[in-house]
């Protein structure tokens, strides 16, 4: 069973997994909690443009999703200013431009199975450099997401009462912003664009079926993010399917079987409550 590890492609791929099954839950806690989940589907397909981008005019495709996914992340800020009251405006307005930019710049791209296995994440084509940029991007975020862990409680829940508080509201937003943006461009590589966002939202969606407090929910993202990533890698190798799509098929079965045990344990609760009313 342990034989996975004795490629090197597989051991970068776990080095990784681990590292973006930290991060996507991290930021995927405040994004569902402040209800802007579709906010990682519309920063992935300008990180997906980002990545074509990289590939026309030659840098590492990573930097360029990097690049695109900030600007996208402040564009939405911007935009969200204009309209706000209808925020979804501004997410669905950026993720029209990404991909109408990732679709044009797609039909520049020489080499079209590289810009391909962004799509849906390919293990073995990481590179040493992107394993560098990778590992460098996700301990930043980790270290920031843990220094700033009190205020990012006190703005996702109530922005006005954290600004009372003296929490610099506004300089915390632009903090936030920036890691959403890099976690999602670094995920690119390993799940691809197209899922990244499903990882960010399913490990909290199962987080906060038993969590009862903000840190519980904030550990247990991680620990489903982790089981996720690890189990799908696993089977993407020995059963010979595509990583990014697997890894969120397990987080979508793990969150079934949390919802299914939940509707079980409600019924058995009710039942119990209602023969205790009658005895």
């Amino acid at each position: 069973m342990l034989d996975i590890f004795q490629y090197d492609f597989m051991q970068k791929a776990f080095m990784i997994g681990i590292l973006i099954a930290v991060i996507t839950p991290c930021i995927g806690v405040v994004v569902v909690l402040k209800r802007l989940s579709m906010i990682g589907d519309s920063l992935s397909h300008n990180s997906l443009a980002g990545v074509a981008a990289g590939l026309v005019i030659g840098i590492n495709p990573i930097i360029g999703a990097v690049i695109f996914s900030i600007i996208a992340a402040f564009s939405i800020e911007l935009i969200r200013k204009s309209f706000s009251k209808y925020a979804e405006i501004a997410i669905a307005v950026i993720m029209s431009t990404g991909i109408g930019l990732a679709g044009i710049l797609s039909g520049f791209v020489k080499n079209s199975s590289n810009f391909n296995s962004f799509l849906f994440g390919s293990i073995v084509a990481i590179s040493d450099l992107e394993l560098f940029v990778v590992i460098t991007l996700s301990l930043f975020v980790i270290i920031i997401v843990s220094i700033l862990y009190k205020e990012l409680f006190f703005i996702t829940f109530d922005e006005e009462a954290a600004r009372i508080s003296g929490i610099p509201v506004k300089t915390i937003n632009f903090i936030f912003t920036l890691l959403t943006a890099i976690a999602i461009s670094v995920s690119a590589r390993t799940v691809g664009t197209l899922v990244v966002s499903s990882l960010m939202v399913l490990p909290v969606a199962c987080a906060i079926q038993i969590a009862k407090s903000y840190k519980q929910t904030f550990i247990y993202s991680i620990l489903f993010g982790e089981l996720s990533m690890v189990l799908g890698l696993f089977i993407s190798y020995y059963v010979n399917l595509k990583p990014g799509g697997t890894i969120v098929i397990i987080g979508v079965i793990i969150l079934l079987i949390i919802l299914t045990i939940n509707k079980i344990a409600k019924l058995l609760l009710k039942k119990k409550y209602k023969s205790l009313q009658r005895g």
